[in-house]
């Protein structure tokens, strides 16, 4: 039987487990970070590569700006670009509502110091003219971009353990309970890790680990829907999306055209993986080719799904637990958590190692769903 001590205890190997992990050492701590399966195998690997902070629920904004500054960084960080693009991100509207909708956000945003370009119908096409007819206007953050999800939570995993952390895949963790002022885990293979404190960042699976400290949130599991083409001489700097949701679209270097969007998949949370609906790719490529028509013709190489959680606020669990000193959350990003986990990692790292951030979370604490 094999036993750890450490200060900190990270139960999930995605984007934010693995960037709190490499924070807290980077402060300091000794680290010991648990993945069931391997770092960034779950959602933080299949998800669509967007690094947005348009259209984002207004206080998440200074994270998702601190994220940016992170992304903006990352080779200096962990080592490697993870084929960073802040080429920029078009968000169109099909209707006037929409377009409404945007011309409010960039008002706002502008507040917190993010500058969103409006577009209107007569520019679009000089501007992009591989657009389809439809969009009425659009909204562009330049500083945006995207990213290739498959490289970034194994880059900060590996930053993270040449930085002292222990990382270890292949360790599902089967208990956890405190004793007195501590943490104790036990693990696949017989290990038990003490630690000080515990850092929840599993996910789609957070839940149940709130639920053990009487913290019990309505996270419900749904896949996105992504897939990849052919390859097509490159054309398409900027990451492209709908402003209803429906699809959103990246073209990579190499070629190939990723996309996203339009209704998720129920599924089963103890399969772990999430099964791609061929109707709804059928579906996918009718709006593709309505986005950008060149696009609806080319041919499908692969698609995929994942696991991701969501709250009914479609705003994530972030902070302290409200029932466990020691104990903290990062779970229920909603589907949005790709972009901000570098920085979620890095306020997380600030909370547990100092009792404070300068990055305001007080909206995404889990007391909000508290029984009154």
């Amino acid at each position: 039987m094999e036993r750890l001590e450490c200060e900190v205890a990270i139960v999930g190997g995605g984007i934010m487990g693995a960037s709190a992990a490499l924070h807290l050492q980077k402060l300091g701590r000794k680290v010991a970070l648990l993945e069931r399966g391997f770092v960034g195998a779950q959602a933080s690997g299949v998800n669509f590569g967007n690094i947005r902070q348009q259209n984002r629920y207004l206080p998440q904004l200074p994270l998702s700006m601190r994220a940016r500054e992170i992304w903006g960084r990352l080779e200096e960080l962990v080592g490697e670009d993870c084929e960073f693009a802040p080429l920029g991100h078009l968000m169109v509207a099909y209707d006037e509502a929409d377009m409404a909708k945007l011309e409010s956000w960039a008002e706002a945003a502008a507040h917190y110091g993010l500058a969103a370009e409006l577009i209107g119908r007569n520019a679009l096409p000089a501007r992009f003219p591989w657009l389809g007819r439809d969009p009425i206007g659009a909204s562009f953050v330049a500083a945006d971009g995207h990213a290739n999800p498959r490289l970034v939570a194994p880059a900060f995993g590996r930053a993270a353990r040449a930085a002292g952390a222990e990382v270890r895949e292949h360790c599902e963790v089967t208990t956890i309970a405190k004793e007195g002022h501590h943490f104790l885990l036990e693990a696949a293979g017989g290990l038990r890790v003490r630690a000080d404190s515990l850092l929840n960042a599993a996910g789609a699976w957070g839940d149940r680990i709130a639920a053990e400290f009487g913290e019990p949130v309505p996270l419900t599991h749904l896949g996105p829907l992504v897939g990849v083409t052919e390859t097509v001489p490159y054309f398409l700097p900027p990451t492209v999306g709908a402003a209803d949701g429906s699809v959103y679209v990246r073209q990579v270097r190499r070629g190939n055209i990723v996309f996203g969007g339009g209704p998720r998949t129920a599924l089963e949370l103890d399969e772990r993986f999430a099964h791609v609906v061929p109707q709804r790719l059928t579906e996918q490529f009718a709006r593709l080719r309505r986005l950008i028509p060149t696009l609806g013709h080319l041919q499908l190489i692969r698609s995929w799904s994942g696991v991701e959680g969501f709250l009914p606020d479609m705003i994530p669990v972030m902070g302290p637990s409200a029932t466990t000193p020691g104990l903290f959350h990062a779970f229920g990003f909603c589907g949005h958590g790709f972009a901000l986990g570098p920085a979620v990692g890095a306020v997380m790292a600030e909370l547990i190692a100092t009792g404070k951030s300068a990055t305001p979370i007080a909206d995404f604490t889990i007391a909000r769903f508290a029984k009154s």
